[in-house]
């Protein structure tokens, strides 16, 4: 289990790194060459003509730090989700595919039990890790053990409910992207109203040009930062329904094939 970690976090970190790289590299030469040159051609229009009105550019709005950090936390939660829909689509199959077919009218009794077990273990590894599988295994090892279906029932029960929290728990990541991307947009507010509280003098004499720069940092670092999060918190609200939808089809798939072919004596 250390060793999943371990690796989990590794692919994780990875991933981010690789991200960064690319993202950077792709504003270094092109976002903000390209948003450079719109400015500049709109700033020599309205020179040449008081009466222009500028234009938008999704370059000019994507150009800043802040929204390049919001793009890449943002990148890196949408494949950790897409990971995550990965390894859930894992587990679905395996549910699906159903893993102890008990005959119609056969009963499993404890000494069962061990044969039962072996048909699991005879599964790869990444099988056998699946959850499906080990909910299996754990009702057929506390039957074996109690030789009681209730407390096999139980069992089940408990071990579905710590998987529902293991598998929110590994959703941390995501629900921190979720949280630091606005947090990244706001310092972007902050450090454009800054910006544009500092030209104020230069706005007195004439000169807009600074206060709207500004202005436009603090506006477009945030219009991106809220844009992404939202869309990342539907991402989030759809992965922790698709865990619930196979804890609970888990839970339900064993109690239907194995809970209910248990036999005492």
């Amino acid at each position: 289990m250390k060793d999943t970690y371990t690796r989990d976090r590794l692919l994780n970190f990875g991933l981010l790194l690789v991200l960064a790289v690319l993202i950077h590299a792709v504003y270094t030469f092109h976002v903000r060459p390209v948003a450079a040159g719109w400015q500049a051609r709109q700033q020599a229009s309205q020179a040449a003509n008081a009466a222009y009105k500028p234009q938008r550019s999704v370059w000019v709005i994507l150009k800043d730090p802040e929204q390049e950090v919001a793009i890449i936390l943002g990148l890196w939660a949408f494949g950790l989700a897409g990971l995550k829909v990965r390894q859930l689509g894992r587990h679905r199959r395996q549910l699906d595919a159903g893993l102890l077919k008990v005959p119609e009218g056969y009963r499993i009794l404890p000494g069962d039990v061990r044969e039962y077990s072996h048909r699991l273990d005879a599964l790869a590894v990444e099988e056998r890790n699946l959850i499906p599988a080990r909910t299996i295994k754990r009702a057929l090892k506390r039957f074996g053990e109690t030789a009681n279906v209730q407390d096999a029932a139980t069992s089940v029960h408990d071990y579905c409910e710590s998987e529902a929290s293991r598998l929110d728990s590994e959703l941390s990541l995501i629900r921190f992207c979720v949280w630091a991307i606005p947090a990244v947009g706001f310092v972007g507010t902050v450090r454009g109203i800054g910006e544009a509280l500092s030209g104020a003098q230069m706005a007195l004499r004439g000169d807009t040009g600074p206060v709207t720069s500004g202005l436009g940092v603090a506006f477009n670092s945030t219009f991106v930062a809220l844009i992404i999060s939202i869309i990342l918190m539907y991402v989030v609200h759809e992965l922790q329904l698709r865990q619930e939808r196979l804890v609970l089809d888990t839970e339900q798939y064993v109690d239907d094939a194995v809970i209910s072919n248990l036999q005492s004596r």
